[in-house]
C-alpha cells in the first residue's frame, strides 16, 4: 500500500480539528511535530491506525465544519493518523456533496432547488450574496423540509467542535468499534457570536430578506418552528406512531416515559429476544422505506448468525426528494426511537448500534445526541440496560450529502470509511454487513413501529391496515395541498381520502406517489389503495411514503428534468447503467423539453431504451428506479404529447 503523504501541512487550526475526533498523536508516525529517540527505533501505528478507518468520515466533517472546507494539508494530516493513502481519502472527501476540497467561505448558504422549492430563491440568493460578501450559495437537493417550502440551510465553520466524552467501559460482544468521536455540533451554536463559533441556522420557509440575514450573520435567524407544526393530526387520538408529537417534551426523558416511554423495552426483557422476533413475524411489520422486505425475517436471519459481533444500523438518511417523516420523529420524538434501536439491538444480539443521520438534519442531531446522552446517564444505555444485564449502546455518524448512502450497503461502506458506493449481494448484510460482521439495517419510521407491536400485541397491531400491508402508515404530503405534513393512516386508506385530509387543489394535474424514484398517477385514479399490494396493482409504488401533489400551474416537463438531474447528480458512478444512463437520460429530456409530437418521439424511444437498461443492469435501486418516474409521466398523463 503506497501511503505517498505529500508536504503540505495542516494548520494549528486543521490540526485541533482532527486531534478532537482522533485524540493527540502518540507518535511522531501518527504525525506528532517532534520525533522521539523511541520513533526512531520503532514504527507505529500500522494496523492498529488502519483498524480505526471508520472515523475517517467524522474527521472530514471536523475538518469542514472547523475552516469550511478539507486543505490538502489537513486532509494529509487526517490520513496519516488513520495510514489511510490520501488518493483514497481524496476519493473519500470528493465523494460528498457537503465536503468541498478547494477553498471557500467559511458560510455556506445551501438553498434547495428540488421538486417542491424549486430553484426561484436559488437564483435570486446568488445575485444577494456576491463572492465578497464571505459568503458561497450552493444549489441543494431536497432538504427534508417540504412542508415548509422553500427551505435553505446556513452552516458558518467555525470552533465548537470537542472531543464527546469516551465509553468508559467496551461493552462485551461488542468488538473494539467504540472510540471517542467528535461532538457532532446541531443549531446549538447560537451562544456565540463571534465569526470563530460553528453556527447553523434552517429557515423554511426562507425569504430572500431574511434568509440574507441569516447568511450574514446565522446566530440572528429565528429558531425554527417545533416539530409539531409538521403533523396537522397532532394531539388527536387514535395515532400511534405520532401520538406524542406535541403532547410531549421532546428533551425531556422523564416526559416521555410518563407517556408509556419504555414500556416496550419492559416487555422486550420480559418475553425474551426470540419472543420479540417472533411478535414482530407475527405482526407482519414490512420494511418502510420503501422495500418492504419483512423485518421479522430480517432480525431472526441477523440473530441466527454465528459469527460475531452483531451490529444494528438505524438508516436515518432520509434523501428521497419530498420526504420528511424520519425527521419530524427524530425532532418531535427522538426517545422513541432510542428505545426502538435498543430494543432491535437485544432481539438481533447486537451491543452497538450506529445511527447514520443526515448532514442536513442540525436540530435532529442536537435532539438525538441529548437523548442519547440522558438515555445513558439513566441507565438506559450503557453496560447494564435497565439492569437486565444486557449491554448495548449508540453512536451517531453523520452523512455530508450522498443520495445513494440511504442503500444500506452504500451505508456501511460510508461508516466504514469508504466512498459510498453500494456493494454487490450475496453476501447479504444480514451475513456480513457493517465491518463485515452480521447486520440488521432498518429505517426510522420501522422501528418505531416495533413499539406498538411490543405494547398492543401482534394480534391487535396486525389487525389494521389490510392483509399483507398491517399497521399505520406514515405519508409526507407537500406540493398543492392545503395543509401540507406527515399524516398517519392505517394501510388501505386511498389516495383521495389522504389528499382531502390535506386539502386537495381542485385543478389537481398530478401526484407523485414514492418521491423521485416512485411514479405519477391521474387524477382519475385517487381511489388507489395506500397499500405495498395497491399500488403494486395500479402500476406504480407506494415507496417512501411521499405523496406530492401538483395542480396545473406546475409545468410538468420541467418537474421531469428536474428528476433527471438529481439522479445524474446522485449516481455514484460505480456501474456504466446508471453512470451513463442517468446523464443520457438527461440530454434527451433537455433537448425536449421544449418540443412536443413527431419531434420528440425519437428521443422518447432513447428514453425507453436507456431506461429500461438501467433498470434491467444497474447494481443498485439508485439506477433501477431512475426512469419510473420519467416513464410514467409519459405513459399516465402524456407528457411530451
Amino acid at each position: 500500500m503506497d501511503l505517498h503523504f505529500g508536504d503540505s501541512k495542516p494548520t494549528d487550526e486543521e490540526r485541533a480539528a482532527v486531534d478532537a475526533v482522533l485524540g493527540p498523536p502518540e507518535s511522531a508516525w501518527e504525525g506528532a511535530d517532534d520525533r522521539s529517540d523511541a520513533d526512531l527505533r520503532w514504527a507505529r501505528g500500522g494496523r492498529a491506525a488502519r483498524e480505526r478507518r471508520d472515523e475517517l468520515l467524522p474527521g472530514l466533517h471536523a475538518l469542514n465544519d472547523r475552516v469550511g472546507w478539507v486543505s490538502e494539508g489537513g486532509l494529509d494530516y487526517l490520513c496519516r493518523r488513520l495510514m489511510v493513502p490520501p488518493a483514497e481519502g481524496y476519493g473519500v472527501a470528493t465523494f460528498y456533496s457537503m465536503f468541498s476540497v478547494r477553498p471557500r467561505p467559511a458560510t455556506v448558504v445551501r438553498v434547495c432547488t428540488d421538486l417542491v422549492c424549486g430553484a426561484s430563491l436559488c437564483g435570486e440568493m446568488e445575485a444577494r450574496l456576491a463572492p465578497e460578501s464571505g459568503v458561497t450559495v450552493e444549489r441543494s437537493p431536497c432538504l427534508g423540509l417540504c412542508e415548509r417550502a422553500p427551505a435553505a440551510l446556513v452552516v458558518r465553520a467555525g470552533e465548537g467542535v470537542s472531543a464527546r466524552p469516551a465509553f468508559e467501559d467496551e461493552l462485551g460482544g461488542a468488538g473494539d468499534r467504540r472510540q471517542p468521536q467528535a461532538a457532532e455540533p446541531g443549531d446549538s451554536g447560537r451562544g456565540g457570536s463571534g465569526e470563530k463559533t460553528y453556527v447553523t441556522a434552517t429557515l423554511a420557509p426562507a425569504a430572500p430578506d431574511t434568509l440574507t440575514q441569516a447568511a450574514l450573520a446565522p446566530e440572528t435567524a429565528p429558531a425554527e418552528p417545533p416539530a409539531e407544526l409538521a403533523v396537522p393530526q397532532a394531539g388527536r387520538d387514535g395515532l400511534l406512531l405520532l401520538s406524542r408529537i406535541g403532547r410531549v417534551d421532546p428533551s425531556s426523558l422523564d416526559d416521555y416515559r410518563a407517556h408509556g416511554g419504555y414500556t416496550a423495552l419492559r416487555t422486550a426483557f420480559d418475553i425474551g429476544p426470540a419472543a420479540v422476533i417472533r411478535e414482530v413475524t407475527d405482526s407482519g411489520l414490512l420494511g418502510r422505506g420503501g422495500a418492504a422486505f419483512p423485518t421479522g425475517r430480517k432480525w431472526q436471519a441477523t440473530a441466527s448468525q454465528p459469527d460475531h459481533p452483531h451490529y444494528l444500523v438505524c438508516n436515518a438518511d432520509e434523501s428521497e426528494p419530498g420526504t420528511f417523516k424520519d425527521r419530524v420523529i427524530m425532532e418531535g420524538d427522538p426517545y422513541s426511537l432510542i428505545e426502538s434501536m435498543t430494543i432491535a439491538g437485544y432481539a438481533t444480539g447486537a451491543h452497538l448500534g450506529y445511527l447514520y443521520l443526515r448532514g442536513e438534519y442540525p436540530r435532529a442531531l442536537e435532539r438525538l445526541h441529548h437523548a442519547i446522552a440522558e438515555a445513558r446517564a439513566r441507565g438506559l444505555l450503557g453496560d447494564d440496560v435497565l439492569g437486565q444485564g444486557y449491554a448495548f449502546d449508540i453512536e451517531i455518524r453523520r452523512g455530508a450529502g450522498a443520495y445513494i448512502c440511504g442503500e444500506e450497503t452504500a451505508l456501511f461502506n460510508s461508516i466504514e470509511g469508504y466512498r459510498g458506493e453500494p456493494r454487490s449481494k450475496p453476501p447479504f448484510p444480514v451475513e456480513k454487513g457493517l465491518f463485515g460482521k452480521p447486520t440488521a439495517e432498518n429505517n426510522v419510521e420501522t422501528l418505531v413501529n416495533v413499539l406498538p407491536i411490543l405494547t398492543m400485541g401482534a394480534e391487535a397491531y396486525a389487525a389494521i391496515g389490510t392483509g399483507k400491508s398491517t399497521g399505520p402508515k406514515l405519508f409526507c404530503v407537500s406540493g398543492s395541498v392545503e395543509r401540507p405534513g406527515i399524516y398517519e393512516l392505517p394501510f388501505g386508506a386511498t389516495l383521495g381520502e389522504l389528499l382531502t385530509l390535506s386539502g386537495m387543489p381542485d385543478n389537481l394535474r398530478a401526484v407523485l406517489l414514492g418521491g423521485a424514484a416512485g411514479g405519477f398517477v391521474r387524477p382519475d385514479e385517487l381511489d388507489i389503495p395506500l397499500t405495498f399490494e395497491g399500488t403494486r396493482d395500479a402500476g406504480t409504488t407506494l415507496g417512501s411514503g411521499v405523496v406530492l401533489a401538483l395542480d396545473d400551474t406546475v409545468p410538468l416537463p420541467r418537474v421531469l428534468l428536474r428528476i433527471a438531474e438529481f439522479f445524474r447528480d446522485e449516481s455514484c458512478g460505480q456501474c456504466v447503467p446508471c453512470r451513463v444512463g442517468t446523464v443520457r437520460q438527461e440530454e434527451a429530456l433537455h433537448r425536449i423539453v421544449e418540443r412536443t409530437g413527431a419531434d420528440a418521439a425519437g428521443d422518447i424511444a432513447l428514453l425507453r431504451e436507456v431506461g429500461r437498461t438501467m433498470r434491467d443492469a444497474s447494481i443498485c435501486g439508485l439506477g433501477q428506479t431512475a426512469w419510473n418516474a420519467v416513464e410514467s409521466a409519459i405513459d399516465r398523463l402524456g407528457a411530451y404529447k
